[in-house]
């Protein structure tokens, strides 16, 4: 089992679920190593974003506050800086704010961007997994390193019944490496 072949299994299987829809950059056509994953994806199962990260975020709550299982990607850790305010305040907070009566489960599908075989720069290849985790109350970090991680972690964020929403780190030095 590869990392890349298991990502790509499982975001087709993903895809074959009811209400889930990948919404995000490259999700849709090609342009970062991410698209690969996604290439067999049905079309109505995808939305190609602008490049604006904190509106993809808030699109994605609204997606899931209207009862759609959003899978929103990220292909750099390092912009999804830009949406941490609507995920610290509003996805991860809308749950006390409401007593628990509002819980929209997003998917949020990131990476640590490859360093091989050209660095892309260090604005592409950040890692803030352990940040992450001591911003979110409610929000599960889930870093992958293994192939074997994949399949059980995004099934896992589909089903599981507490309703979080889960951030899952990939590491894009593995779709070749492992």
């Amino acid at each position: 089992m590869k990392y890349f072949d298991e990502l790509k299994r499982t975001m087709e299987w993903l895809a074959q679920q009811p209400h889930t829809l990948f919404v995000g950059q490259t999700v849709a056509g090609p342009g970062t190593f991410m698209f690969q994953t996604l290439r067999d994806v049905s079309p109505e199962k995808t939305l190609e974003m602008p490049i604006n990260e904190s509106f993809q975020m808030q699109f994605s709550i609204g997606l899931a506050l209207a009862g759609y299982v959003p899978i929103s990607v990220y292909p750099r850790q390092n912009f999804l800086l830009i949406a941490v305010s609507d995920m610290v305040n509003m996805l991860d907070k809308i749950p006390a704010i409401s007593d628990n009566k509002v819980i929209p489960k997003v998917i949020i599908r990131v990476a640590v961007g490859p360093d091989a075989p050209v660095h892309p720069g260090h604005q592409h290849v950040g890692n803030y997994a352990e940040a992450f985790r001591k911003m979110f109350g409610w929000i599960e970090v889930v870093e992958l390193n293994e192939p074997q991680e994949i399949f059980p972690a995004y099934k896992h964020a589909l089903e599981r019944t507490d309703n979080k929403s889960t951030l899952l780190i990939e590491h894009g030095n593995y779709y070749n490496q492992k």
